[in-house]
């Protein structure tokens, strides 16, 4: 069984768009379809709308947003995506959904810079309606776009978060203790040191008070701001800062031509001239080498499949 992953059932390849045809994406289908395993959904085939079926669009007044008939704005959809989408998410949320991968541009589904149109002109800040619910609801989840998922660093992100989402699932075993939560979070601090060191401080600060909460309103505070911190992308900065702390690490144990060995590569690393991978690599050699259980355990070393490739191109 697979990471449960929501996905616009367009980008998964079923022919449910307003032409009868779909948007399948290459990379979740061909790729992360080996590790993921999906839960279409179709917002507009599933508030009641046909296949085919006239365009729609958002539109704008002074009083809100609405869902209508792109040629008849009469005809209006709002309500029942808006009690659609309520009672989907009620439903994803007591689930342990940990991604979701939308249609870009849709007014249903579109995350970002969907078209809103008013009387006099059209803007692109709007969120598809179903989106917009879904993100409210579970701030928590990853939510990323089909088209974004073309950016190496976008995509890395995304499924960075996906595979943390899950690891703390899995670390819970369904019944979250304090015990579980402290070591989940120490096995994540580089990792979180790398998306956003004030984040990463602030987490902390909230497990040092993990005594002070009922576990399971712990457990839901910290794995939102755990994912509100993870959605922060990792800089070339923070990772070089990470990667001269798991440095020190080997003082004792390299002779000066190693530890100059692997200073430069974090060096090139830093200056853009090698992909992260490269010190990570020579790190988790010398870990092989120089055993050390804290270190060995750390998520930043293999945050996801290595089969992914996905710091190749960071």
């Amino acid at each position: 069984m697979g990471i449960k992953v929501g996905i616009s059932s367009c980008v998964n390849g079923e022919s449910v768009r307003f032409d009868g045809g779909h948007k399948s994406n290459k990379f979740a289908s061909k790729v992360l379809a080996s590790y993921f395993t999906y839960v279409p959904i179709c917002p507009e085939v599933g508030s009641g709308m046909s296949v085919p079926r006239p365009t729609i669009r958002l539109i704008s007044n002074e009083e809100r947003i609405a869902l209508v008939d792109s040629k008849d704005s009469s005809l209006d959809y709002t309500d029942s995506m808006i009690e659609f989408s309520r009672k989907t998410v009620d439903r994803l949320k007591e689930t342990e959904m940990c991604g979701y991968i939308v249609c870009a541009n849709s007014p249903s589904c579109g995350m970002e810079r969907v078209k809103v149109y008013s009387k006099n002109n059209a803007s692109k800040d709007g969120i598809g309606l179903y989106t917009g619910v879904l993100m409210d609801q579970m701030p928590w989840l990853p939510v990323e776009e089909d088209g974004r998922l073309n950016d190496p660093v976008l995509k890395e992100n995304f499924i960075t978060r996906v595979f943390c989402l899950h690891d703390l699932y899995q670390s819970m075993e369904g019944e979250p203790t304090a015990g579980k939560i402290v070591a989940f979070h120490s096995r994540y601090k580089y990792t979180l040191m790398s998306h956003s060191t004030s984040g990463y401080k602030e987490l902390g600060r909230l497990v040092a008070k993990i005594a002070e909460y009922d576990i399971d309103e712990f457990f839901t505070l910290y794995r939102t701001q755990l994912m509100q911190t993870m959605s922060i992308r990792a800089t070339r900065k923070n990772n070089t800062n990470v990667l001269m702390h798991l440095q020190g690490y080997f003082k004792k144990e390299l002779d000066s031509p190693q530890k100059q060995a692997l200073a430069q590569l974090i060096q090139e690393y830093n200056q853009g001239i090698l992909p992260l991978l490269s010190p990570i690599t020579l790190i988790k050699h010398y870990l092989s080498l120089h055993n050390n259980d804290y270190l060995r355990q750390q998520s930043f070393l293999d945050p996801y499949p290595q089969e992914l490739r996905l710091r190749y191109g960071l």
